[in-house]
């Protein structure tokens, strides 16, 4: 378990950690000159376990000792920050007030900070109760009692203690122990390994060493860990070895005050507000555009502005934002109805940061005034990773409602439900700090997934809206383009599911063809009732005609030439030019004007070149000279590539589609697939 302190300066916080724990945590110089705390101290008290009489007879060990580490932080105005990079991770709060002082500036302060982490187990400890009479003691306890009235720390125990005499302590030192006893331990194991570095230093023998309190998975000596935020976030750094609650050990996990000695890593490289994480809690630029230096530049949260605040936190507003133990500047932008946020009153909030910070869901977060001269307002994250654009809007704020679910399973369903476009489990998992992707068995039944990993999901309802969806946009199609077999599988994506995600997509038109429901062939994509049968005469043309075509090159071949040379009637010709055309065996590129398959993949090969030699551009001339073509019919070439989705068209120049896979395959393979 771990405890900090909190309170106004000279209030007793070291002098009572030192009764408790005898460790006298302020070690700085000027802390002994001066008798004030100016950086965060530790101390760790064991706590007995129970004895047991049926281990001795049993010839069982006894359980080895709890161990509770105490986090002592200043109580200087100027050094409220100092404080909050404490008290993020604590268990048990201390609030102390003295008697002779009774509550003050930074009484309310500290407790402001501790109910705004969301601080809930905790007690008053009125201090120097021996430098005052029993009315003044009674009057103080009743005073601080009634301060945490409208606290998370309402109804806490309230003790008088004196460190001189040791009035109270052996209360508290019991108090204590009895809360780590009954605190049970969190394996944690779904958890990426988390911990907000609060002090770096060296050791002789042993090297960089980075110590705080462990917010979540666990680490083994020998593990990599990556630094967040870092200029460097992908660099791994090695565990060399690992004290936890002061004692050496082989693993830590959450809740744990730990020191990490590193390998390979100077101490200058290191500092309070970083984290110290596992690969998996890396956000990248996979994960979203705003991600940097493994960290993340703004974050959406569920955010209550303190009910003791004079006046409304609009939107716009510049704020010191806590989060572990990092400080950092941001601006607040209110998400919900209005543009500001009232005394007392909870809203959604997106937080927009001047520099990348360490923060995931469920993280605590405290924001204090641009001047850093009082706190204002806390809360929860709840998308580390959240967008610029359409941060207002319903279907934003249902994901951000399904994100506020407390139980994982609830809220991965309930994220699905409300991500018509599919959601990415990797995204997804970076910004929960999840040590792995959801399986198979965590995701709602009927879950379309793909992936390498399976690292996109699509909702069952919203999978089947989308079949009907692709379904109808190519039969639609089909209506439009009878003499066409069908739009290739990336433009289809475009004229139906222009927003679904590619590999879901692609799941989804395979699912579809297992189905029987469409049919590929090639590149194209069709109904199953649009392929057409060739009638015996229209075999016996297409036979007769294909030298021909062949033949013909970059020019194409006329019907009517093709007619005349075959001995065939134009209209009969026509028909089965156009139902080749029809089945994907020919392109018509204008009317009666005819290419094979063979011949149109060599264009677009010359096409592609072109394009990827001047930045994805092919213009008229740029083609007309590289396939020896005249201009009018270089430009029909051109157009017709446009039509069918390997280029676009963009004022006087065709632009390669990088998502089109037209005439990727080799013409002798494309035969293969089409048989």
């Amino acid at each position: 378990m771990i405890v900090g302190t909190a309170g106004h300066i000279d209030h007793g916080k070291t002098t009572l950690v030192r009764a408790l724990t005898g460790v006298d945590t302020d070690r700085l110089p000027e802390e002994k000159k001066r008798g004030i705390s100016i950086e965060l101290g530790y101390a760790f008290l064991d706590v007995p376990a129970p004895a047991d009489a049926g281990d001795a007879a049993a010839g069982r060990s006894p359980v080895a000792p709890r161990r509770i580490g105490f986090i002592d932080v200043p109580g200087h105005e100027r050094l409220v920050h100092t404080m909050l990079a404490g008290a993020t991770g604590i268990d048990f709060a201390l609030l102390l007030v003295a008697a002779d002082d009774g509550v003050m500036p930074q009484t309310r302060e500290h407790l402001a900070v501790l109910s705004l982490l969301g601080i809930a187990c905790g007690a008053v400890v009125v201090t120097k109760a021996d430098r005052v009479d029993a009315q003044r003691l009674a009057a103080v306890c009743a005073e601080a009692a009634a301060l945490c009235a409208g606290s998370t720390l309402a109804g806490c125990p309230v003790l008088a203690v004196s460190a001189f005499s040791g009035l109270g302590i052996g209360d508290l030192k019991g108090l204590l122990m009895r809360k780590a006893l009954a605190q049970t331990a969190s394996s944690d194991d779904t958890r990426a390994f988390r911990l907000a570095i609060d002090r770096v230093f060296t050791l002789d023998g042993v090297g960089t060493v980075a110590t705080g309190t462990v917010h979540a998975g666990r680490v083994h000596v020998g593990d990599e860990l990556r630094l967040v935020p870092g200029t460097d976030a992908a660099r791994g750094l090695r565990v060399r070895s690992l004290r936890a609650q002061n004692r050496e050990v082989k693993v830590s996990g959450r809740g744990e005050r730990c020191a990490i000695a590193l390998a390979g890593v100077a101490k200058d490289e290191l500092r309070r507000g970083q984290w110290l994480v596992a690969p998996a809690a890396v956000f990248t630029a996979r994960e979203a555009r705003q991600a940097r230096e493994g960290g993340t530049l703004r974050f959406d949260c569920r955010l209550t502005l303190w009910h003791d605040e004079g006046k409304p936190l609009r939107s716009g507003t510049v704020v010191h934002v806590h989060v572990g133990s990092e400080d950092r500047l941001g601006t607040v932008a209110v998400l919900e109805a209005g543009d500001s946020l009232a005394p007392g009153a909870t809203a959604l909030v997106q937080i927009v940061l001047r520099e990348p910070i360490g923060a995931w869901a469920g993280d605590r977060v405290v924001l204090r005034d641009a001047a850093a001269s009082r706190t204002l307002a806390g809360g929860v994250v709840l998308d580390p990773l959240a967008p610029a654009r359409y941060r207002r809007t319903p279907e934003r704020l249902a994901e951000l409602a399904a994100l506020e679910e407390p139980q994982a399973g609830v809220r991965l369903a309930a994220l699905l439900a409300a991500a018509p476009t599919g959601l990415d489990l990797r995204r997804y998992s970076a910004a929960q700090g999840a040590a792995a992707l959801p399986g198979a068995a965590a995701l709602p039944a009927g879950t379309l997934t793909e992936g390498q990993q399976g690292d996109w999901a699509l909702g069952a309802t919203h999978a089947e809206a989308a079949r009907e969806t692709l379904l109808g946009t190519l039969a639609s199609y089909h209506d439009k383009h009878v003499d066409e077999l069908g739009p290739d599988a990336a433009r289809l994506r475009r004229l139906a599911l222009p927003r679904l995600a590619e590999p879901l997509y692609r799941a989804l038109l395979a699912g579809l063809v297992s189905a029987g429901r469409v049919t590929v062939r090639g590149a194209f994509v069709h109904l199953p009732a649009h392929g057409v049968r060739l009638s015996a005469s229209e075999e016996r043309i297409a036979q007769k005609v294909a030298p021909r075509l062949a033949e013909a090159g970059f020019e194409g071949a006329w019907a009517r030439d093709l007619a005349r040379d075959s001995g065939e009637s134009e209209p009969l010709m026509r028909t089965t030019l156009a139902r080749l055309a029809q089945r994907g065996e020919l392109h018509q590129v204008v009317k009666d004007l005819y290419y094979p398959l063979s011949t149109m993949a060599n264009m677009a090969a010359i096409a592609r070149r072109v394009g990827q030699a001047s930045e994805g551009v092919v213009t008229a001339a740029t083609f007309r000279d590289a396939t020896q073509l005249g201009r009018k019919r270089a430009i029909q070439v051109l157009e017709h590539f446009d039509r069918i989705g390997l280029t676009r068209r963009v004022g006087d120049v065709h632009r390669l589609r990088t998502d089109s896979t037209l005439f990727a395959v080799a013409p002798g393979e494309r035969e293969a697939v089409r048989a």
